[in-house]
């Protein structure tokens, strides 16, 4: 199986940022008043290589997977409830598939690693790597065989996504917090109890019981996570993996990438660990509400768009903040210039 997610991303071209710069500094503004916006807008130029960036063909795609960490008791909810929210999303009733909806983007549910089978539903692809991860605290989460699947799972839906610019990746999985609390762990060397949040809503106790977990966990795995690969195969999760899948081949296609919330964050994180030149690609959403995700993003130099203590996931926070990056993109594309609209510049 040849290491296409090795494969190097476009770089940024610098001279289309340095346009898009002179050209923001030249609108019917003050310079850097539209703050983050411009920043936003200048980076997409860059990145695709023009003078008017777009985010018009959006694609949202959640990937649902369970993790054997759940026989450790760390969420509130049992794992029937994956199948069950896979049901959802597709019925319509999930609060991605509300915002999906309300935006007209395109959007999907991908099946990683479900415990339990899903009949078909429209709209659901069936990529099962297996029946769930095992237990992290007894053994490694999946086989290297399967690490691989559940990239190329995440790669299979970009390149048969078509034409589009901007990849939304979510994630369903009961237990998935708890990997992405190990694997933030893993990225920053801080503590168990830095990263672990309430999930899907466990009490003090219970997140005294998902530190010692991941604790646990940790001890057993970090001696041997020699790379980004071995450290998902050991702790990360089907639909984890297949989202880092997806990120490193949109960067690699040059497709903008917008990362959800904590999870997310978690498995763009480890896909930076694989290949470091998909980095300038990830855009990201919102700083969300478990303690672990803001020291996360530390790490990678992000600087999220919102900050709504989000917690859900689903990719419902890059969903929000979806129309400010398109907003970016208008604003930079559609304003007019002093000498267009006639407008006297102040002093620089």
């Amino acid at each position: 199986m040849s290491e296409w997610y090795l494969a190097e991303a476009p770089a940024p071209d610098e001279e289309h940022r340095q346009r898009a710069q002179q050209h923001q500094d030249n609108l019917t503004k003050p310079k850097g008043s539209l703050g983050r916006l411009e920043d936003v807008a200048i980076q997409l130029a860059a990145l695709q290589g023009t003078s008017t960036p777009r985010v018009n063909k959006p694609l949202i795609a959640v990937f649902a997977g369970d993790h054997g960490v759940t026989a450790e008791g760390v969420s509130a909810y049992p794992q029937t409830v994956t199948a069950e929210m896979v049901r959802n999303f597709a019925s319509g009733g999930a609060a991605i598939s509300v915002l999906a909806r309300s935006m007209g983007v395109p959007f999907q549910v991908v099946n990683a690693g479900t415990v339990y089978a899903i009949e078909d539903l429209d709209n659901v692809l069936d990529r099962r790597v297996a029946a769930g991860t095992q237990n992290m605290c007894v053994t490694e989460a999946m086989t290297l065989e399967q690490c691989l699947e559940a990239f190329i799972v995440g790669r299979d839906i970009i390149d048969e996504a078509g034409d589009i610019n901007l990849f939304i990746g979510g994630e369903m999985g009961i237990g998935n917090s708890t990997a992405a609390a190990a694997l933030a762990v893993a990225h920053t060397r801080l503590s168990a109890n830095a990263m672990v949040g309430r999930g899907t809503g466990i009490s003090d106790q219970g997140m005294a019981k998902k530190a010692a977990v991941v604790t646990r966990a940790m001890s057993r795995h970090l001696p041997h996570m020699k790379n980004g690969v071995e450290t998902l195969r050991r702790i990360g999760g089907f639909e984890i993996n297949a989202l880092a899948g997806a990120y490193i081949r949109a960067a690699q296609k040059g497709i903008a990438v917008l990362v959800d919330g904590y999870i997310c964050s978690a498995a763009a994180m480890s896909a930076v660990k694989i290949n470091p030149s998909i980095r300038p690609w990830l855009f990201f959403s919102h700083c969300g509400a478990e303690p672990g995700h803001s020291r996360l993003l530390n790490k990678m130099d992000a600087v999220p768009l919102l900050e709504l203590d989000l917690r859900l996931g689903e990719g419902s926070g890059a969903a929000l903040a979806l129309p400010i990056m398109n907003a970016a993109c208008l604003l930079h594309n559609e304003m007019a210039s002093f000498e267009q609209a006639g407008v006297s510049r102040g002093n620089d």
